[in-house]
């Protein structure tokens, strides 16, 4: 339990005690000032520890936001101050001196906020919009204080706060204004956003399973368990804020689950359609091909810039004033086709039309959102003068994913002519080889394994160097392209058996590789151990793999969709294992995803 500690005996008729005691606060009462350092040392280590002002007047909520939040190591609300374990020491230091210079107590928590920013330590400020949260002086003042928490209803902006402050038209007007009160009726049942995003899961899987029976019926079945898992997914996240019930555990399942939902529905709906003799796996792999590399440009480009200097440029002033155009804001949002929108075109047509339409409907959509965001974004890049910071590169350089190969190119090569030509050149040439080798050249052609070795060369070259040129973002979603564009050609052009099914498992089982990488480093905890990277080969020694197996295996049949089988199957394991431990026992901070102002 964590413990409140009242910096002095609450002023008549109160309700302070409670309020705390009903956020789950073991409450304790200090004579005065000068004893509230003996109650907090008296604190069992490890807990969070809150000092209130005993005249506070607010509303609960306002104290739920400034005390409970788990995302961060310290907050502050006018007359509350929170911290948890780790900044516990900074507190005690902060108390000492306050102590020391004798302060007189009018404002210890703000004196004691002040003092853990300067020693280094982040006190969260919660924006309480109407809410209220003040430490009056006098009578008068808490008179008129009390007067404006009664007018202002604290469920209703904690209901509106749980929702996303920008979010997609769909959901903003289609599924927020009632998925927020089925989060609260999970709140009260003591649901946690986990067992939430755990049925998303479940349901879209289900959904899946409707769609591969190849039936009307089943069609139409998953694009309504579809929805319905949609509307999970916007809950466990409003849940999460109602609540305040942030965790690393949550923020993972949440993100990776999104990406295993619709991945999953797409191998449903190829199933079905194979059902009805219509194979769409090349289409269905290729649909999550450019939605991953759609995926990784948003990633790149915005690590790229996560902490530039001189971050302004036309472009972006131009973005900016078209914000502030209301209809603007949604037809912007709309356009690129966000997983609101985007699950609710598949699951209508779904119901209504064949697998291959909405395969085609979907590339098509995501193809010009991916052209429309990626655009704009190499326009501000290329209008900007920022400049990129060491943490910057570094997380370009994680999200390349290069492996062993490229690391032996660069000690090979040396400081050679090939190094002296640009990042993203270097890049466009090995990409650019390897997609038209492997379009041009016959099945198991040993012309495409050369220019594999040719692509790993090139690749290697590309990342030996700081990446901090204005469009050096672009190399993950180059390579991303590279590697998966080579895995769907050569198992289309195979003709074998069940290739193209074996290689959607292999893109899948790599791009939760890299799907992982992004989420650890946006918590802070840098990409995955290099071990990992090493075992699986990094992007240029997989994609230099699956050319050789496919020169290997050409002639001999079903072989070639068992070795795919295979390698997806250890990727798939060795990923996975390591993923689950890191999230398990990692101590890293789950990523903020703040809803409206309160």
């Amino acid at each position: 339990m964590s413990t409140a500690i009242l910096t002095g005996p609450p002023a008549p008729g109160s309700s302070l005690d409670g309020d705390l005691r009903s956020l789950g606060f073991d409450v304790r009462t200090a004579a005065g000032p000068d004893e509230t350092g003996a109650l907090l040392a008296a604190v069992p280590a490890g807990e969070r520890v809150a000092l209130v002002d005993p005249r506070f007047v607010g509303h609960v909520h306002a104290l739920r936001l400034a005390l409970t939040d788990p995302r961060f190591p310290a907050a502050a609300a006018p007359g509350a101050l929170t911290v948890q374990n780790g900044a516990r020491p900074a507190l005690v230091r902060a108390l000492t001196a306050a102590e020391a210079a004798g302060t007189d107590g009018d404002d210890l928590t703000g004196t004691l906020a002040d003092a853990l920013d300067a020693d280094g330590v982040a006190v969260h400020r919660p924006q309480l919009g109407t809410l209220v949260a003040t430490v009056p002086t006098d009578a008068e003042a808490r008179h008129e204080a009390r007067a404006a928490v009664d007018a202002v209803d604290d469920e209703a902006v904690r209901l509106r706060s749980a929702v996303k402050a920008h979010d997609g038209f769909f959901t903003t007007f289609f599924i927020s204004p009632y998925s927020r009160y089925i989060a609260r009726w999970c709140a009260c049942r003591g649901l946690t956003p986990n067992q939430v995003t755990t049925a998303s899961l479940l349901t879209a899987l289900i959904a899946a399973g409707c769609a591969a029976t190849g039936e009307r019926g089943g069609y139409i079945a998953a694009g309504v368990l579809l929805l319905v898992s949609f509307v999970l997914d916007c809950t466990d996240g409003q849940l999460a804020r109602y609540a305040l019930k942030y965790s690393t555990m949550g923020a993972w399942l949440d993100a990776t689950f999104d990406r295993a939902k619709e991945y999953a529905f797409y191998a449903g709906l190829a199933l079905g359609a194979a059902r009805d003799g219509d194979d769409v796996w090349a289409l269905a792999l290729g649909a999550m091909i450019l939605m991953t590399c759609r995926h990784v440009v948003d990633f790149s480009f915005n690590e790229a810039n996560h902490d530039a200097t001189a971050n302004t440029s036309p472009t972006a002033a131009l973005s900016d004033r078209l914000d502030s155009l209301g209809w603007t804001v949604w037809a912007r949002r709309m356009i690129i086709l966000p997983i609101g929108e985007r699950w609710a075109m598949i699951a209508v047509l779904t119901a209504v039309t064949t697998p291959r339409i909405v395969f085609w409907a979907l590339i098509i959509g995501c193809a010009f959102g991916a052209c429309y965001t990626t655009a704009g974004r190499v326009l501000r890049s290329l209008t900007r003068k920022a400049k990129r910071t060491d943490r910057a590169a570094r997380a370009l350089a994680d999200l390349a994913d290069s492996g062993p190969l490229a690391a032996l190119t660069n000690r090979i090569l040396g400081r050679t002519g090939i190094l002296m030509l640009p990042p993203l050149v270097l890049a466009l040439i090995a990409t650019g080889a390897m997609i038209a080798a492997a379009l041009s050249r016959p099945f198991g052609s040993d012309q495409t394994v050369v220019a594999a070795v040719f692509y790993v060369v090139f690749a290697g070259a590309a990342v030996a160097r700081p990446l901090k040129g204005a469009l050096d973002w672009l190399l993950p979603p180059l390579f991303r392209a590279a590697e998966y564009g080579t895995i769907l050609i050569l198992a289309a052009r195979s003709e074998v058996n069940g290739a193209l099914p074996a290689a959607y498992g292999l893109v899948a089982a790599v791009a939760y590789h890299h799907y992982d990488t992004v989420y650890r480093i946006r918590g802070g905890t840098g990409a995955p151990p290099t071990w990992l990277v090493r075992t699986i080969g990094g992007h240029e020694g997989r994609t230099l793999l699956v050319t050789v197996l496919a020169a290997l295996l050409a002639s001999r049949g079903n072989d070639f969709t068992l070795a795919l089988t295979a390698l997806a199957v250890t990727i798939a394991l060795v990923v996975l294992v390591e993923s689950i431990r890191f999230w398990v026992s990692s101590g890293a901070p789950a990523v903020h995803d703040e809803g409206e102002t309160a």
